[in-house]
Order: structure tokens, then sequence, then C-alpha cells
């Protein structure tokens, strides 16, 4: 009896190993090439295929389907039977189509997506009845979400509801484009909240306080992530004139809504997400600069330190800035600006909090001065907005921009007007859980598409991502995205109307109707990108082989489809080469692997820092808002590598950044296994940050 015992199938489920089938499977496909002598030979060939699996079966790494087919292909190649390897192919490819679509775990399959992608479809965004039972397929829920955006178009004259709908659902189910979370969970249902990012406003007193508490609570209840300016605030011991007590201070706050956000869980389907913000020059910016030092405190929330120009310069000419009291505008105290920044890198080292937020250079780039002053973001922090506005974001496949191989920049062109055309209408089918947001978001109509793929359009187009090619790519691509983003809204404008605020905007000097304040946005597109199969965002690739925990307990090996697409062509793929990678993630230190594959499959870890801060520059340049990026740093980086990646990003001009280096956190979905020491990440897991917190 083999040692083996279940095996996972394509849909998802398990069933015992028998050894039969393969026997069967490889005497019909022999007998079928070469007849009923040779046949014969498919018992001493089924041992082979055993053994070897047996002998590198994984410690608690569940085999697939899929692994055990390879093996099959490898002892066939072996034993000189590619003739049979091709017959054996189309027997299995036929046995597979006997059935119009897969299942997986009860979900069918209607468009042909990943396990894993079907696995976050089915545990958030798939409808279900009464009774918890998915109601709908990922089709059906493109379809709901195509038709309920593109109902909008019946409000304006030039709209085409029925054609809106075709267009949109294709988009969508071609895996093309898709918008944030909440739209597609929540479009074409009675909840009907769609946006991701919203910033709320926090005065000094009790009442805004407990008002925004509440507003919070409605947002994150509907899957909506926070932002929070806390720096007006008197500071922790001021006094409060009505009781002639003291002030706990704006952490205090915080971690109430901490707490709330805790107990509420967005949308009952993730955990919640809250960016928390400080200015430099608050009398608390040294508590509120150590607050994660401890594990697990303030959980659902995000920390950024508000820095501008000025403290920079204070920074370089090692001079002190003063500390300010937000109610009495009054100097507090005197601090060296460059031991406070010293203070925000070590915790950075630490922890992967505080953040940075270039406040100067986002303000800069702010499109409605008149309106008002951009003071807080979003919670991963590249979508700045006014207090009560929100913004709706949604991502271009770059992957499936290719069309026979080659990047195909007319059909990127068509996907970014459809995109644009798709997230304005959004924000007229949205339902807003307050009427602020209804009315400051309509004033402005912000929206914000970015992008998803990068890494493997990169591989795909030969270009490594340390790259002075890829810096070239970088800024090629985004500012084409931007200036088709712009002429469709310009489009829109003309036929829809220009946002309301638009005369009162600095757009109103270059153009004659602008439909929305800003076009773009890169996002992390966290579960959207395991969607869609892809890297998230502007991410490297986090590893070239790894384990997958999924269901049940188990455990998956993964490997980049590119590179062992890439491995086969040329000769040097195995399983035990996929094993022996997986126990670093990177095959920078691999033997046998061409010099040219391992420049162009690079890690997020095997990246230098600065290229990463490069990268983002080169995407921001050309974005109307921030670029969400993460830089990954190995456990051995030092404090002073995270102040010159800090120093430099503010020499770019990026709007924000983030570091995280591995093991600052006890809990991350990315780590090295204790037992048989792989790289393991969690099921929803595709890149960027392995610890923060996100809502996109």
């Amino acid at each position: 009896m083999s040692k083996l015992l279940k095996i996972r199938k394509r849909d998802g489920t398990y069933e015992f190993f028998e050894v039969s089938k393969i026997e069967k499977a490889l005497f019909n496909s022999i007998h079928d090439a070469r007849g009923d002598k040779e046949a014969l030979r498919a018992k001493a060939l089924t041992k082979q295929v055993v053994q070897f699996l047996e002998t590198n079966q994984l410690k608690d790494i569940s085999l697939t389907v899929k692994d055990v087919e390879d093996v099959i292909f490898d002892v066939l190649n072996d034993n000189r039977m590619k003739d049979v390897v091709e017959i054996y192919k189309t027997f299995q490819k036929k046995q597979r189509g006997l059935t119009a679509f897969k299942t997986f775990r009860n979900v069918r399959d209607d468009i042909g997506l990943t396990p894993n992608s079907l696995k976050v479809l089915s545990t958030r965004y798939l409808l279900k009845d009464n009774e918890g039972n998915i109601v709908e397929t990922p089709r059906r829920l493109f379809e709901r979400v195509a038709k309920c955006i593109a109902m909008v178009d019946s409000k304006y004259k030039s709209g085409s509801v029925q054609k809106s709908t075709k267009l949109f659902t294709d988009l969508l189910s071609n895996l093309e484009f898709l918008p944030n979370t909440p739209t597609l969970m929540n479009a074409g249902t009675d909840l009907g909240q769609l946006s991701a990012c919203f910033v709320l406003p926090i005065e000094d007193s009790l009442d805004s306080i407990f008002t925004t508490l509440k507003n919070t609570a409605l947002i994150q209840q509907s899957s909506g992530g926070t932002g929070f300016n806390f720096s007006k605030l008197r500071s922790k011991g001021s006094i409060v004139n009505s009781t002639k007590g003291v002030s706990s201070g704006p952490i205090s706050f915080m971690q109430i809504f901490d707490k709330v956000t805790g107990e509420i869980k967005q949308g009952g389907k993730r955990r919640g997400a809250n960016m928390g913000l400080l200015s430099v020059y608050h009398p608390d910016i040294e508590s509120f600069i150590n607050l994660k030092s401890r594990d697990g405190v303030m959980s659902n929330f995000n920390l950024s330190v508000l820095l501008d120009n000025s403290f920079f310069e204070r920074v370089k000419e090692d001079k002190h800035i003063f500390l300010v009291d937000p109610h009495t505008k009054k100097q507090v105290k005197p601090v060296k600006a460059s031991e406070l920044f010293d203070l925000i890198v070590e915790n950075a080292w630490k922890t992967g909090d505080p953040g940075i937020i270039f406040i100067d250079e986002i303000n800069r780039h702010n499109p409605t001065p008149k309106i008002g002053r951009l003071e807080a973001t979003n919670p991963c922090g590249e979508q700045a907005l006014l207090p009560y506005e929100s913004c709706n974001l949604g991502s271009i496949n770059l992957v499936n921009i290719f069309v026979k191989k080659q990047f195909n920049w007319e059909k990127l062109k068509k996907t970014v007007r459809t995109s644009i055309h798709f997230l304005d209408n959004v924000i007229d089918a949205n339902k807003y859980v307050i009427p602020e947001l209804e009315q400051v978001t309509k004033s402005n109509r912000k929206i914000g598409l970015g992008l998803m793929g990068f890494a493997e359009t990169l591989i795909k187009s030969n270009i490594p991502y340390d790259s002075e090619q890829a810096l070239d790519f970088a800024e090629k691509l985004m500012s084409f995205i931007q200036k088709e983003a712009r002429k469709k809204s310009e489009e829109l404008g003309k036929e829809r109307g220009s946002f309301p605020n638009f005369e009162k905007s600095v757009l109103k000097d270059k153009y004659s109707h602008m439909r929305n304040a800003t076009v773009t946005t890169i996002a992390p597109t966290g579960s959207i990108s395991i969607i869609a199969g892809v890297s998230s965002g502007i991410e490297p690739l986090f590893a070239i082989s790894f384990i997958r925990e999924a269901l049940e307990g188990t455990s998956l090996l993964e490997t980049n489809e590119l590179f062992e697409n890439l491995a086969r062509e040329k000769g040097f793929y195995s399983k035990k080469l996929m094993h022996e990678i997986a126990k670093q993630g990177s095959i920078q230190k691999i033997k046998g692997i061409p010099k040219n594959i391992k420049q162009l499959f690079v890690t997020a870890l095997d990246i230098n820092p600065e290229w990463h801060v490069k990268i983002q520059s080169k995407f921001q340049k050309h974005t109307d808002n921030g670029v969400s990026k993460t830089v990954n740093l190995p456990m051995t980086a030092t404090k002073e590598e995270i102040k010159k990646i800090f120093l430099l990003a503010h020499e770019l001009k990026c709007k924000g950044i983030t570091v995280y280096r591995y093991g600052s956190k006890k809990q991350q979905v990315l780590y090295f296994s204790e037992d048989n020491k792989l790289l393991k990440v969690k099921q929803d897991y595709a890149g960027g940050c392995p610890d923060k917190v996100c809502s996109v």
C-alpha cells in the first residue's frame, strides 16, 4: 500500500490516492501510442511514478493532481516515450472536458479561475442565501456588478445601458479590470455601498469624536476603510475648559476607534481597516511613534506620521523643531528634528510602523486647494481625501493586456477608457451611508484607476524589475494610463458635465471640461489580485516557489507559472528543484539556473531597496493620487538603510513610504515554517506588506 494517502483534485476536494488509476491511464495512453505489447510496461512505469512521489513527498504538503501528472510526464520522458506524453495529455484533457464547468467547494467555475481565486470569491464575494449557501457563480457575480453600474447610463443622454452592460461584463469576466472590493461585494444588492476609501474629520470635541466614531461604524459595517488625522485633538494632560479636567490625548481616542473597528469587522466579511495620522509637530508625537512597539497593539490601524518639507530641512541642518499645542497654538517644547526622525526610523525598523506621509507633496498636487487642504488618507495611504470624501478605486490587470505574447497598447487604451467610464458610474450608483459623504464625493467625483500584475508584465517583456529599463517602462506605462484616463474623463465632462467644483479647481486652467478631479491611484490590490491570479499592484514577486496554506489545514506547493513554463522550456525543471526553491523563495542562490533567468525572476527581498523607491517614484510622477508600495527588507536590514529609504523617497517626490523588515511582527502572512523550513504564505496573500491592514 502506498504511503501517499490523499490527493487534492482540481475542484478543491480530496480523494484517496489510488495507484490503479495511474496504471490504467498509462496503459490506455501507451496502448493508443504503441500497441498491446508496449502497454504491458504500464505496471513498471507506475511503480517508478509512485516511488518518486513517496521519496520526494514533503512532510505536511498535500499532493495535487498536477503534481502527479508532472511526475508521470518526467518518468515517460526518462523512458523515451514522448509520444505517449502527448497521448496522455490529450486523454486527460478529454476526461476533464466531460463536464462543461468545474466546481470548487460547491462553486461552479464558469470562467476558468484558479482554486485560490475561487476560495476568495466564495468566502467574501459570491452572494449567499439566508442559510449560507452560495447562489451565484463568478460570471453571475460579474454580470450583477456590470448591470448595476451600467444602469447609471440611463441618467445621461449619451448613455446606453445595454451597450455598457456588455462592455462592463466582458471587462470584468475577462479579468482585464476589477473594481475595489466593496463594489464587487455590494453592487446590485440592498446594501449598495461601493467605495473602499473614506476620510472622516476629527475635531477637538467629544461631539465631533463620537459622531465620527458612529460614522466609522457605519462605513466599516458596509465594507469601507477609514482614515483619520488626529492632529487637531489637544495633547495628553491639556486642560479641558468645560470641566477643568485634563485631556487624555489623541492616542486614547485612537484606541477606542481600534476597539470598535475590531468588534464590527468590515461588512461581516473581513477585518476592519483604518489609517491613523498625526502631525510631527503634535506634542504627543513621540508616544504616537512608539505606539505599535508592543506586538498586537492597534491591530486594526496603520499608522503614519505627517511630515512636511520644513521638517526635512531641519533634519539635514540638524536643527530643532517646536511641538505646538493644537488647542492653544502655543509652542510647547523644542525637539531636535534628527532625533525625532531617528525615532521614526527605529520603530519602522522594529515593527513596520509608522509609515511616512509627505503632506506637502500631496498638497502640491491637490486639484481643489480652494475647497480645502488634504490632511488625511485612506488605510493604505495611497488616497488623500478631504473630510467626508470617498473614492472608488479599480485596477487594470496588465497580464491580460498581452496579445500574442506582446504588450498591446491599443488594448490598454480601450481598457483604460472603459474602466474610467465604469468608475465614474460607480459614484452615481453608490449608496452613501451618511449624507455628508454623498455631498462631498459628488462635488469632486474623484476616482482612482490603477494596475496590478506589473511584476509579471516585466517578466513577459524580458525586463528585470531592478533595471533602468524597468524604470523607463514604468514611466511610459503610467504616463500612457494617465493621459488616456484624463482624455476619457474630459469626454465624460463634455457629455455629462464637469464635477461641481471644477471652476474652483486647478484643472480649469488646462481643460474646458473634466468629469473627475482625480483619475488615477495605485492601490495594493490585495484580494482582487488573488481573484485575477496576478501579483499585487506594482510590487515585485514575493517568491518564485512557496507553500500556500489552503483549506482544511492543508498546504500546497505553488510555483510562479511563468518561471515553471520557462524552466520546462529550457529543460531544467524538476519537482525537486521547486521544493528547493521553496526553502528560500528566491532562485538567486540555487545552482543550475541560468544567470539571465535569475536576473529576470527577482523577488521583493532580492531587490536593492533603492529600486523599490525608484519604481514607486516613476509611477508617482504620473499618478494623480498616491502609490501604495512596500519596501520589503530582509531581517538583516539596518536602521541606517531605512533612514536612506525615507530620505530617498522624499527626494524623489513620493507622497508616502512604507517599509517592512521580515520578522518585524510575530504574526505575518509570509513566514518560514519551523518544521520543514519552507517559505509559507497565508491563503489570501498576493504580495506587498506581509502585515499591513488594507481595505481594497
